[in-house]
């Protein structure tokens, strides 16, 4: 005991002494000339103490080994596959000047633009002339001519109108009770016009300003006063009218040709829940449910989906029933960037070369101008060639075996794009759609009841998805209710836009 003990001791004072950079030549002698069983147990003190701070290999070799530290030290995760909204900002590199933006603006010789002159001008303000120059005090000559600039601007005194209806009442002998005339500029029993009802429910869950803010809006620049507690109640009242489009769109995403899917995480009454995306060019359905597995996918996909389904590698989504799949290939490319970060074995820069090089050529020949299945096969098959040969080939590599296994299980997906014309190679139509939710998460919070959820899923589905068919969504749903009203019935869901009427 007293032995081992001594080679622990003299392991652990050399070993602080390295890292502390006091290491000195009598010391470092001394160790040379130790007993073998000394420096092998000094050697693996040394091991478990860079073990337990960190592979400071690794942070050497990395361009970001200050971020890479400071994350280590605080607890971060740093794993490929965590997504970038989790990794906090302190532990992300710069972005290179190399990789910035270019200057903002049009190039130089294209027509500039600017904002059109208005249709109406509403008032004509007719400046004195100057009497003596702002800038030297001398006498001017009279004008000889008049410029015109136009202002635009929202008038002080812009605020919500009051319109008093007189309802007559009527007694019916057969009916025996009094009736009267449909009033179809508000919903029953509300104080409030469809314009106001349309116009909360659009700042919040459309654009996701918070409930506060929304009071803010209408208090000082409309002068009306709203609760907090009457905009939800009329917000429910609008989710339960406006049920059936969001059925619609359930069923008109289900029948399209292709689907993105996405999700990200949300919070109801303090639980972890999930809001899911399921959209393309004409359609957004949004569901909120507890569940980020197959339970939630097998609620929406209640059939088999005869089109394209466009995702990620979440394995989730092999639970759905699909004709055809296509897995987001900038997903991989990002992840092949931060492997890069941190694994400089050459197996791994061989295969990440050939990985990317055969992605970007499926993607380059999908963006060409005269692209058709028909005539470019044999390069698509060069392309799935190339793909089997590299995803069946044995690697060492953790990091490579772990990206050769995935291509191994995905190949029959990963270029599905090349032979549909209207399907894309990444998913990020979907995140793009999602992220007006996750900004309102942040500011609001999710949601507080089941009820909430529901009206979030409901609204947001319809504000998107009119948007995306190129319809003023607050104009379309105050008539929609308009018609409801006088019909008690909401109008079929409307279609895309067409230009010019």
């Amino acid at each position: 005991m007293g032995t081992e003990a001594h080679i622990l001791n003299a392991g652990r004072r050399w070993l602080d002494a390295v890292l502390a950079g006091t290491l000195t030549e009598a010391q470092a002698m001394q160790l040379q000339h130790a007993d073998p069983e000394t420096l092998v147990m000094a050697l693996l003190a040394a091991s478990r103490r860079i073990a337990e701070q960190g592979s400071l290999i690794d942070q050497l070799r990395s361009p970001t080994s200050i971020s890479s530290t400071t994350a280590t030290t605080t607890g971060a995760t740093l794993d490929p596959s965590t997504p970038s909204g989790m990794q906090p900002v302190y532990t992300k590199a710069n972005t290179p000047k190399s990789k910035r933006r270019r200057k903002p603006g049009a190039k130089t010789g294209h027509q500039g633009c600017s904002r059109p002159a208005p249709l109406k001008i509403d008032h004509h303000v007719k400046h004195a002339p100057l009497k003596c120059c702002p800038c030297c005090g001398e006498t001017v000559e009279p004008p000889r001519q008049y410029r015109k600039r136009t202002i635009e601007d929202i008038p002080h005194d812009a605020r919500v109108e009051a319109t008093e209806h007189e309802v007559p009442r009527q007694w019916c002998g057969k009916c025996k009770k009094h009736v009267e005339p449909i009033v179809t500029d508000a919903l029953p029993k509300c104080k409030l016009g469809h314009r106001v009802s349309i116009l909360t429910a659009w700042f919040h869950y459309g654009l996701g300003i918070t409930i506060g803010q929304v009071i803010d809006i209408l208090q000082h620049h409309l002068h009306t006063r709203l609760s907090g507690g009457g905009m939800s109640a009329t917000w429910q009242r609008l989710a339960r009218i406006f049920e059936p489009w969001y059925e619609q769109i359930e069923k008109q995403a289900k029948n399209s040709s292709f689907l993105h899917a996405d999700e990200t995480g949300w919070r109801v009454d303090g639980q972890t829940h999930w809001l899911w995306c399921f959209t393309n060019p004409k359609n957004a359905y949004y569901m909120i449910d507890r569940s980020r597995g197959s339970p939630a996918l097998q609620k929406f996909f209640t059939e088999a989906f005869e089109g394209v389904l466009v995702t990620d590698f979440w394995r989730a989504y092999e639970s759905v029933c699909a004709d055809e799949r296509q897995y987001c290939l900038v997903h991989l490319l990002r992840e092949i960037e931060k492997v890069d970060q941190r694994n400089d074995s050459d197996e791994w820069r061989a295969f990440a070369k050939q990985l990317r090089r055969l992605l970007r050529d499926g993607m380059r020949l999908r963006k060409r101008a005269d692209y058709d299945r028909g005539r470019y096969e044999s390069r698509v098959l060069r392309i799935n060639t190339r793909l089997n040969a590299l995803a069946d080939e044995d690697y060492i590599d953790a990091d490579t075996d772990r990206l050769a296994k995935r291509l191994r299980r995905h190949r029959d997906y990963l270029f599905t794009f090349l032979d549909y014309p209207d399907v894309p190679a990444e998913n990020n139509f979907a995140e793009r759609q999602i992220r007006p939710a996750v900004i309102m998460r942040k500011n609001s919070q999710s949601n507080r009841s089941g009820k909430g959820a529901a009206t979030q899923a409901i609204l947001m589905s319809v504000h998107r998805t009119l948007k995306l068919r190129g319809l003023p969504p607050i104009e379309t749903m105050i008539d929609a209710l308009k018609v409801y009203m006088a019909t008690g019935q909401l109008p079929p869901l409307p279609d895309v836009a067409v230009a010019g009427g």
